[in-house]
């Protein structure tokens, strides 16, 4: 068997204040503060967990549903980018309404308890076309990105537009926007200006005058009523990082299409390589000042490792057709907080579609797609749920509710990782997080462009001072592909030490004199508890096995099921310990509902606000929600749907409901292979939340068109294209839709010995055809009545 092993001392940050010129009071009195290490509220460390939702590229009559749904999450913080392009599209004329309307988009946050975080640009890039600059800058004799008085002077109506539109929102005036971004990756990218012709022929400055320039837009900023206790600038690519006036962020990605823009002339980007970001690093540490995508100007400890663009997905770019594993969100989570980031940042947490513009009908970068940004995040183009936001939502309830005790920890890495081969994936990798002798011990089995397998016949043994923990102590710790974990050692579960645990923690619930904690058994692990014995009173299993082993208490979870374990501390403490498998967690939620922390078990999505229950069915009638503890009025009426059964087992009370089942009726008519022509009929819409068109086909790209309007394109890569078609629905039903797939071409021949500078392009073969067409219902069950 092999051991590995790590050694765990001094493991107590030195956590210091006041050198960060950041924070601020609200009215009521609650104040945001930094330390070295971490976000306070209050005086007490926050985790914050921040998912990017692009305002301007969402339908707002779905926003506050789709916010919604960003919060159930388990997101703390909406953040957003505010694209100058589309807001002054034409010189001297701001538009504010309809998509484009922040001022609604930020009180609907609010609503739901958000704060909010604006991306004031000038520059963003976010793959919008000039990276958010307006057209007509190109056309000034000035540079943009720069300390030019003719640049600045823009910015400034820029930023006063930006201020009016947030008066009375900030944080200072008891609303939720807590941070401004300044720029973005300032000195380190750029975006190709949209005027010109081909690839890389005209880019825009990369920034210029530094720091400088930097703080001056911050107090452009102030002046324009901009005042936000957190100011961030992004961080890496050696950007520029003014600090201690702003919080540099950081991030990372697994999948890079940016590397092909330029592959035909650099010979030989065929293949994408193994990142190097699923190997442990500590990005927390003097000791260690610069490690793989972290290079900062300053010294790592005196300021907190924090995150605003983990890919939480990732663009299709023409020459980058990749199929994006959701998997690799959550372990991209579990990698940047066992690094040491104590707070998390997701881009995109919510895909969208890309504005028509008026002067510039597509107003996206050049190597994109024209409408789409699905980006495959977390949420979907057309609000679809994937399973990276299943997994990460555990993730973030455990964060959340345990920040107090996990802010404090500091990560341990079993030793120099700084040259470790992403290409090996024999090898477990592993990482602590600790302090005062407890802590979580995170494991690693993903890794990008690589062909991961099943590990096992190991086991981790961490050494503290005055004792060894074995992980397990018998038998043999297993991990399967493409998973990860991060396991308690040492926690206290309400006075009952438990000395490691081979389940992950979610969150924990008091429900009268019980404690409650709720775990799952990652995938290819053996669930089990170890205890202090000497901490335990009594235990009692429904399944699974209760053994003596030293001095510890071993349970042994069922393979099976779900499965309780009801314990007594020697206080008296009654504690129950919930295991789920890895498939089950995936229907767990989490939600204060009817004045109460309950927890709940659905495979529908589940959207609550205030004492309201929103359940969300793709293609799926039946479904049911299990509930913790019960609630103690009856369920009440169901809008769209109907109660049919309720039954008790375990904890949980479970109430089956039943949809009014739905077929969407349309036609389609084959034109050739790559082209047809749908037709709906009048209300087969009707009644549904969403309908979903997917399409299988095999080409270059997929184009959707109502009355020769494009209205959604995909870059094909072996998966189904999906549209939602509500939002088109009057048009949909008046006018059609036409699909046509461009083809692949093989083996082109160009003949340029033409008239008027063309060319004649034949190709031996033609790849271009639409396999299937259907449309798959999402209905809607609302329990109550939700806020109009």
């Amino acid at each position: 068997m092999k051991n590995y092993h790590i050694a765990v001392s001094g493991d107590t940050k030195h956590i210091f204040s006041g050198h960060i010129k950041l924070g601020g009071v609200n009215p009521a009195g609650e104040e945001i503060s930094f330390t070295n290490y971490y976000m306070e509220k209050n005086g007490e460390p926050f985790f914050g967990i921040c998912g990017e939702f692009h305002f301007s590229r969402y339908d707002e009559r779905y926003w506050e549903d789709e916010i919604i749904k960003i919060k159930m999450g388990g997101v703390n913080i909406v953040t957003t980018y505010i694209f100058w392009n589309l807001h002054e599209e034409v010189e001297g004329v701001f538009e504010w309404e309809g998509n484009k309307d922040l001022r609604k988009f930020i009180q609907l946050c609010h609503q739901h308890d958000l704060y909010v975080m604006i991306r004031i640009g000038p520059f963003c890039h976010g793959e919008m076309r000039n990276g958010g600059m307006p057209e007509w800058m190109f056309g000034r004799p000035f540079e943009v990105r720069s300390n030019d008085e003719g640049y600045l002077a823009y910015v400034r109506r820029l930023y006063a537009e930006i201020g009016l539109q947030v008066k009375g929102l900030l944080y200072k005036d008891g609303g939720p926007v807590i941070g401004t971004q300044i720029e973005n990756e300032h000195n380190h990218s750029s975006a190709q200006w949209g005027l010109t012709t081909g690839i890389n022929n005209m880019w825009l400055n990369g920034g210029s005058d530094g720091n400088d320039h930097m703080l001056l837009l911050k107090e452009l900023a102030i002046q324009a009523g901009i005042d936000t206790p957190i100011y961030t600038c992004t961080g890496w690519g050696g950007a520029t990082t003014p600090v201690p006036d702003m919080l540099p962020l950081w991030g990372g990605y697994a999948y890079w299409p940016w590397i092909y823009y330029e592959a035909d002339r650099l010979d030989g980007i065929k293949e994408h390589p193994a990142t190097p970001e699923y190997i442990f690093r500590d990005k927390h540490n003097n000791a260690i000042p610069k490690s793989y995508n972290f290079e900062p100007f300053y010294s790592p400890e005196d300021y907190p490792y924090a995150c605003c663009e983990m890919g939480g997905g990732m663009v299709q770019f023409y020459k980058y057709r990749f199929e994006f594993p959701y998997n690799s969100v959550p372990a991209m989570s579990v990698m940047k907080t066992a690094e040491g980031c104590n707070m998390l940042g997701y881009y995109m947490y919510h895909g969208g579609t890309n504005p028509k513009g008026k002067v510039n009908l597509f107003t996206n970068d050049l190597a994109t797609p024209k409408i789409s940004y699905d980006f495959n995040a977390i949420i979907g183009e057309f609000g679809q749920v994937r399973e990276s936001y299943k997994r990460t939502k555990l993730q973030h309830y455990f964060f959340t509710e345990f920040q107090k005790q996990f802010a404090l920890t500091k990560t341990i890495l079993p030793g120099d990782t700084s040259d470790d081969d992403p290409y090996e994936v024999d090898s477990l990798r592993y990482a602590v997080r600790s302090h005062a002798g407890s802590g979580f011990l995170f494991l690693n089995n993903f890794q990008d462009h690589v062909d991961n397998h099943n590990l096992g016949d190991m086991n981790v043994s961490i050494e503290l001072p005055g004792e060894t923990i074995t992980i397990p102590a018998e038998g043999e710790l297993t991990l399967g592909r493409e998973s990860f974990a991060i396991l308690p050692y040492n926690f206290d579960l309400a006075g009952i030490t438990l000395k490691y645990a081979t389940a992950q923690l979610i969150t924990k619930l008091d429900v009268e004199d019980e404690v409650y904690y709720f775990f799952f058994v990652p995938e290819g692990m053996k669930g089990t508890y170890a205890l202090n014995t000497d901490d335990v009173a009594s235990v009692e299993a429904d399944k699974g096995s209760i053994k003596q082993l030293d001095n510890m208490t071993i349970i042994e979870a069922e393979d099976q099921g779900a499965s309780v374990v009801r314990l007594v501390s020697a206080a008296g403490q009654k504690i129950v310990i919930y295991t789920m498998t890895s498939a089950q967690s995936l229907g767990f939620w989490k939600a204060d509902i009817r004045g109460k922390q309950r927890v709940l078990f659905t495979d529908a999505n589940l959207l609550v606000a205030g004492d309201k229950i929103k359940l969300e069915l793709t293609d799926q009638e039946e479904v049911t929600l299990s509930v913790f503890p019960d609630f103690e009025s009856p369920l009440g009426p169901v809008k769209g749907g109907e109660l049919i059964e309720t039954s008790e087992e375990e904890l949980f009370t479970t109430y089956k409901l039943l949809a009014p089942k739905k077929e969407i009726a349309f036609t389609c008519t084959r034109v050739k292979d790559e082209r047809a022509v749908l037709e709906f009929a009048s209300g087969s819409l009707d009644g549904l939340k969403e309908a979903l068109l997917q399409i299988d086909y095999s080409g270059d790209i997929g184009y959707a068109f109502i009355d020769g309007d494009l209205i959604n394109d995909n870059f094909s890569n072996s998966t189904t294209w999906e549209i939602g078609l509500k939002r088109f629905e009057e048009r949909l039903l008046e006018k059609g839709m036409y699909l046509y797939v461009s083809p692949i071409r093989k083996g082109t021949v160009v003949n340029s010995n033409t008239t008027m500078a063309g060319w004649n392009e034949t190709a031996q073969e033609l790849i271009a055809e639409i396999a299937s067409v259907r449309a798959v219902p999402v209905y809607e069950m609302v329990i109550g009545e939700m806020p109009e």
